[in-house]
């Protein structure tokens, strides 16, 4: 008899706006508070991009982004 393997997902981190941005790495898309983050969401973005968004290491020098706890 076959062994059932178990599946196990990967869930993608999801991330919200806490602050207005025009995102200048994407054509300036607008994002406003309590979008997600990116558009559309299988958008692949780098790690770096990221962290640049979610603290204040960014031109607006503010946090753009936070991660949604599920």
């Amino acid at each position: 008899m076959a062994e059932k393997k178990k599946s196990t997902t990967v869930k993608k981190v999801k991330y919200e706006v806490v602050n207005y941005f025009e995102d200048l790495q994407d054509k300036r898309k607008a994002y406003n508070v309590g979008d997600r983050f990116p558009k559309p969401a299988n958008k692949k973005v780098s790690d770096e991009r990221i962290l640049e968004l979610s603290t204040v290491d960014n031109k607006q020098g503010k946090v753009l982004i936070k991660k949604i706890e599920e």
